[in-house]
């Protein structure tokens, strides 16, 4: 990843995804979380705060240190245990069926391989169980489709391969998965083109 994708971009994704505007986007993706929970891009724990009271654990996959070293106070303040458990969502160290929960925000704008990383969660997940995600992606409107489309060779070259224009609900249906609940929208006070969100659930045969 070299210096920038390893030490500073983790600093500037901790910054702008963690503004007090996206806090009650967390708060709505967090609240169905339950049992063992496998967090894929847990980057600076961003969502630590926002654990639903049914987690029982959390195991963060998150290839950055400084990630990780950011999430600190975070981890610190929480009565979850959360364990760095893998490096590579498209590869997960875990066991077949073996959690009851997925989170996934702001992450398979960014993962090389989405359709890997989507299949090796539902490989992890016990029969029935959920991925919530919140995700921004292709935009509904065709205008702003194409404007996506325009910008995304500078996105990934400034934002660490982050595409502006996945079609994160067809990703998940292609990859197994029922949705089960949700809500395609523009965030509020974020330009349209990097703003077009969605935020739901998909179930695991």
């Amino acid at each position: 990843m070299g210096f920038y994708g390893e030490r500073v971009l983790p600093r500037i994704v901790n910054v702008a995804c963690g503004l007090k505007g996206a806090e009650p986007l967390r708060r709505r993706v967090c609240a169905g979380l339950k049992g063992d929970v496998v967090e894929i891009g847990f980057g600076s724990g961003l969502n630590v705060p926002f654990y639903a009271a049914a987690v029982r654990r959390v195991a963060a996959v998150e290839p950055a240190d400084v990630g990780w070293k950011l999430a600190e106070k975070r981890l610190k303040a929480t009565s979850v245990p959360v364990q760095r458990s893998g490096l590579d969502g498209q590869s997960l160290p875990f066991a077949d069926n073996s959690y009851d929960s997925a989170l996934s925000t702001w992450t398979l704008c960014t993962i090389p391989d989405v359709a890997a990383a989507l299949a090796e969660v539902r490989r992890v997940l016990k029969p029935g169980g959920s991925l919530y995600f919140l995700e921004h992606g292709l935009a509904p409107d065709e205008r702003v489709r194409r404007l996506q489309h325009r910008l995304d060779p500078v996105q990934k070259r400034v934002f660490g391969g982050c595409h502006l224009s996945r079609p994160v609900v067809d990703l998940l249906t292609t990859a197994g998965f029922t949705i089960t609940a949700l809500d395609v929208f523009y965030e509020e006070g974020t330009p349209k083109v990097l703003g077009a969100n969605s935020l739901g659930v998909a179930q695991s045969p």
